[in-house]
C-alpha cells in the first residue's frame, strides 16, 4: 500500500510540473520545464550522495576505527542479501544518521558519533536496519526524484513572480490573478505532496528494521532516545533540504512547529504504535513456529 501511495504521489509532482510549464507556456512551457527537471535529476541521481556527506563533513572509517558500527551492518547486510555499503561517521554531538546512494551497489550509510554514544549495539542494530532498508527500497533514488520536482515547480513559479519565464504571457490572455495564484499555491503543493512521500518512506523503512531484525522494540528505543535528545539542537549545517534523509528530522521538537502537512516524518508516537504492532505480529509469527517444531 505504502509503494503504490508513493508513485501516485510522485505521479502527482510530475503532473503538477507538467501543468504549470504547459499552462503558462504551452509546449514550450512543458519542454522547458522537463529538461529543467531532467537536467536536475541527472545531477542529483549521480553527485547527490558525495555532495551530501560532504556538506556534513562525513568521514569513512573501516572495521578497526569502528568495530561496534562495521560489526552491526555486516551483520544486517548479510542476513539483508545487500552488498556492503560504505560507512561513514560524522563528528557530532547531536545523535542521528541517514542513508544515501543511487541504489545498493553505491549506497552508504552516514552515522554521528552523539548517536554511537546515546545508544547500545541493538539500539544501533534498529538505526542501521532502518537506514538500510531505505536502502533496499532505493528511498534515496525516490526521495531525491521527488525534491528535484518539488524544486523545478518552486523555481519556475518564483521566475513567474518577477515575469521573468513567459515574456508573452499577455498575449495569451493569462489572467494575472490566476498567474499569481499559482506561483504561491503550487510550489505549497508540490512540497505537501514531497513530505508525504517522506513520510511513507519512513514507515516502509521502520517496517523493514523491524523484519530484518525480528526486534521491533530495539528501534522503538532507539526512536525514544533520539526524539528526547532531538530537542537540545540540530545536526550542524542541517537544511530543510535534506532533512528527509535522517532517522528522526533535525528539525522535529524546536520551539516552533510545522503543521503536519509539512513534516518530513511520522511522529513519534505513530512510528512506535506501527512497531508495536509490529512487534506483536512477529511474536505471534515467533510462537507459531516453536508451535510447530515442537508438535511437528
Amino acid at each position: 500500500m505504502e509503494q503504490f501511495k508513493t508513485f501516485l504521489l510522485l505521479g502527482s509532482l510530475s503532473v503538477v510540473l507538467v501543468f504549470i510549464g504547459g499552462y503558462l507556456g504551452g509546449q514550450m512551457g512543458m519542454l522547458i520545464a522537463l529538461i529543467m527537471a531532467g537536467g536536475m535529476n541527472f545531477y542529483a541521481y549521480y553527485f547527490s550522495d558525495t555532495a551530501i556527506l560532504k556538506h556534513y563533513n562525513a568521514v569513512e572509517v573501516d572495521p578497526r576505527e569502528a568495530p561496534m558500527l562495521y560489526r552491526v551492518v555486516e551483520r544486517l547486510v548479510d542476513r539483508a542479501e545487500l552488498p556492503m555499503p560504505k560507512v561513514y561517521i560524522i563528528h557530532d554531538h547531536i545523535p542521528n544518521a541517514f542513508a544515501t546512494g543511487r541504489n545498493p551497489q553505491h549506497a552508504a550509510v552516514a552515522i554521528t558519533t552523539g548517536l554511537l554514544e546515546l545508544l547500545n549495539e541493538e539500539e544501533v542494530e534498529g538505526v542501521m536496519a532502518h537506514e538500510l532498508s531505505h536502502v533496499r527500497h532505493r528511498d534515496i533514488l525516490i526521495a531525491t526524484v521527488a525534491a528535484t520536482i518539488a524544486g523545478a515547480i518552486a523555481f519556475i513559479a518564483n521566475m513567474l513572480q518577477f515575469g521573468a519565464i513567459f515574456g508573452n504571457r499577455n498575449n495569451r490572455g493569462i489572467n494575472p490573478i490566476m498567474m499569481i495564484a499559482m506561483a504561491i499555491i503550487l510550489p505549497i503543493a508540490a512540497s505537501v505532496i514531497q513530505m508525504t512521500i517522506s513520510r511513507s518512506r519512513e514507515f516502509m523503512a521502520d517496517e523493514g528494521a523491524a523484519k530484518l531484525t525480528r526486534h521491533p522494540e530495539w528501534l522503538q528505543s532507539a526512536l525514544v532516545k533520539l526524539t528526547n535528545y532531538n530537542g537540545r539542537g540540530e545536526v550542524q549545517g542541517a537544511t530543510p533540504e535534506n532533512a528527509h534523509m535522517f532517522i528522526i528530522s533535525p528539525f522535529d521538537g524546536k520551539n516552533f512547529s510545522f503543521s503536519n502537512l509539512f513534516r518530513t516524518h511520522p511522529t513519534t508516537e505513530q512510528r512506535l504504535e506501527r512497531l508495536e504492532a509490529l512487534k506483536n505480529q512477529i511474536n505471534t509469527e515467533e510462537s507459531s513456529k516453536l508451535y510447530d517444531r515442537h508438535y511437528s
